[in-house]
């Protein structure tokens, strides 16, 4: 008679075990969704934040980045060359002289990736 009571506690014990797995499961994914959602809400719509925010909406608009002098560090403007898109924290004086002098005159980057390979290449 006790083998039985064992067995059905058992089995209740697996199936609660079960249920709490499969909750789990269903909650992971659920959130795993809205995640996946979000992110691709904001692929749309690009912003970094500085002590202003640069914002870029539309795909198609022109591309490219400058990378201009800015009481004595560097900062990233949009194409129009008036729009802040990021302040950095690297001075002028920590870059090489050709360096200083294309970002004096405004060195032209036209791609993400070449922007965040500069920035990552001179911050400290």
């Amino acid at each position: 008679m006790k083998t039985k009571y064992v067995i059905g506690i058992l089995a209740v014990f697996l199936l609660v075990v079960a249920l709490l797995a499969a909750g789990y499961q269903i909650s992971y994914r659920h959130v795993m969704d809205r995640q996946a959602s979000r992110s691709e809400e904001e692929s749309s719509t690009e912003s970094i934040a500085a002590e202003g925010q640069a914002v870029k909406e539309e795909p198609g608009e022109e591309e490219g980045y400058y990378l201009c002098e800015l009481q004595g560090y560097v900062a990233v403007y949009l194409s129009d060359r008036s729009t802040i898109y990021e302040l950095t924290d690297i001075p002028l004086t920590d870059l090489p002289k050709e360096v200083q002098q294309e970002v004096s005159e405004g060195k032209y980057v036209s791609t993400d990736g070449e922007l965040y390979a500069f920035l990552e290449n001179y911050s400290s």
